[in-house]
C-alpha cells in the first residue's frame, strides 16, 4: 500500500533491496542459499548442466581451444550449477592443465618429442563462482570462489537468475511525473517520495513508456550498469544472462516487485528474511552489454535455447519399459525435468540473452 507521507524509516527500494539481499544479514549472505526457498532452471542442474556443457565446447571452439577456458558464474548460490557441470564435462580443477600423476616422464635427451597431443577441454576448464555469500564447506576443491566478477575472462559468463536481484529503485508516475517510491524496510509500508533524479528520468523516457493512468516503474538503470560491467570482464568468449523479463512494448503498469520464501510467493518485504525480486528489463540490459562489447548480441526464450543445445525433452519409447525398466525411468525422469525446463508459461520462458566479445556472433546462434 502506498502512503502519501514518508515513514521515518523510510528509504529508496535500491537501497532496501541491497541491505535485504546482500548486508551482514542479507538473504543471499546468510542461511542455507535461495534453494532453500525457490527453483530456478540452477537448481535442475542436471539438464542445464548438459546443454551448457555443449554450449562451453561451441565457446571453446570459437576461441580456438585456448590453452585456458574460464567458465564463471554469477550469482552462484551455493555452487549447484557448477558442481554439475564439473560432473557433466569431467572436469578435475587441475590448475595446471597437467595430468594428475606427480611423475612425469621426461624423454631422453637424443630422441625426436612426438607432437603434444591436445588437451582435453576438461583439463583445461576453470570453474569459478561469483557470489557474496562465504564459500561453502563441501564445494569441491577445483571450483574458484569469489566475491566479485575476476578481469580478463576468456571463455563463457553466466549469470542464472542474477540480474532480476540486482537492487534497483521504484517509481510512481503522478500524472505529472515520475517520483521515488519509499520503503520501511521492517514493513513493507511505501511512500511518495521526491521527483527521480536526470539519469533515471533518462532512463524510464527511453525504456519505460509513462501510464496513461497512475502507475509504476522498476528502473532498470542499475541492472543495464550490472551487466555492462559483466560484459566487461570479458577479453573473449561470451556472457549469457538468462533470467526473466519484459520488453519496453510490454511493461507491467503495476511493475512485478514481489517476494519469495520457503517456496511460497509473499510480499517483498525488504527485512532480509526473503527475496526480492523484480522481472529484468531484458531489451535496456541487452543493449546496455552490446555497447560495451561493440558486437550484437542475441536474445530468445529458454526454450528455443536448449532445444537448440539438445534438450527436447521427448518421452523414451514405452519399448524401453520392457527391456530395460530402470534406464526407462531414468529417461522420463530426465524428460521430465527437460519439460520443466521448457515449459513456455513457466522456466521456459525465461530469456536466453546471448553477449559475444570478440568472436564471431554466427558461432552462438541459436539454430
Amino acid at each position: 500500500m502506498t502512503h502519501p507521507d514518508r515513514g521515518i524509516n523510510s528509504m529508496r527500494w535500491r537501497d532496501a533491496m541491497d541491505a535485504a539481499l546482500y548486508g551482514p544479514a542479507g538473504f543471499f549472505v546468510a542461511g542455507a542459499g535461495p534453494a532453500a526457498h525457490f527453483r530456478t532452471s540452477a537448481h535442475a542442474p542436471g539438464v542445464l548442466a548438459t546443454a551448457l556443457s555443449r554450449l562451453v565446447e561451441q565457446v571453446d571452439a570459437a576461441l580456438g581451444r585456448p590453452e585456458r577456458l574460464d567458465v564463471v558464474d554469477v550469482g552462484a548460490g551455493r555452487g549447484e550449477l557448477l558442481r554439475a557441470l564439473a560432473g557433466a564435462m569431467g572436469a578435475d580443477g587441475d590448475p595446471t592443465g597437467r595430468p594428475a600423476s606427480p611423475e612425469i616422464p621426461t624423454a631422453p635427451a637424443a630422441a625426436v618429442p612426438s607432437p603434444a597431443a591436445p588437451v582435453p577441454l576438461a583439463r583445461r576448464v576453470r570453474l569459478t563462482a561469483v557470489e557474496r555469500a562465504p564459500r561453502p564447506e563441501d564445494l569441491p576443491a577445483g571450483i574458484d570462489w569469489r566475491d566479485e566478477i575476476p578481469d580478463g575472462v576468456t571463455g563463457l559468463l553466466v549469470a542464472t537468475e542474477w540480474l532480476d536481484n540486482v537492487p534497483l529503485d521504484v517509481a510512481v508516475h503522478d500524472g505529472d511525473g515520475w517520483r521515488y517510491l519509499l520503503v520501511d524496510p521492517a514493513s513493507g509500508a511505501e511512500s511518495v517520495g521526491g521527483p527521480v533524479d536526470a539519469a533515471d528520468l533518462d532512463w524510464l523516457h527511453r525504456w519505460w513508456p509513462a501510464p496513461v493512468a497512475a502507475g509504476r516503474a522498476e528502473i532498470g538503470r542499475t541492472r543495464d550498469d550490472a551487466w555492462a560491467d559483466a560484459v566487461g570482464k570479458l577479453d573473449r568468449g561470451l556472457a549469457l544472462a538468462v533470467d526473466y523479463g519484459h520488453l519496453r512494448q510490454e511493461r507491467p503498469v503495476d511493475g512485478t516487485l514481489t517476494g519469495y520464501r520457503a517456496g511460497r510467493q509473499v510480499p517483498p518485504v525488504p527485512d532480509g528474511s526473503r527475496d526480492v525480486t523484480a522481472h529484468v528489463a531484458v531489451d535496456s540490459v541487452a543493449a546496455a552489454g552490446a555497447r560495451v562489447a561493440g558486437c550484437a548480441y542475441t536474445l530468445g526464450s529458454q526454450r528455443e535455447a536448449l532445444r537448440a543445445l539438445g534438450a527436447d525433452g521427448g518421452r523414451p519409447p514405452l519399448t524401453l519399459a520392457g527391456s530395460d525398466p530402470a534406464g526407462y525411468l531414468r529417461a522420463l525422469a530426465a524428460a521430465s525435468a527437460v519439460a520443466e525446463l521448457t515449459d513456455p508459461a513457466g522456466l521456459g520462458g525465461h530469456w536466453w540473452l546471448r553477449q559475444p566479445v570478440g568472436v564471431d556472433p554466427a558461432a552462438f546462434m541459436a539454430r
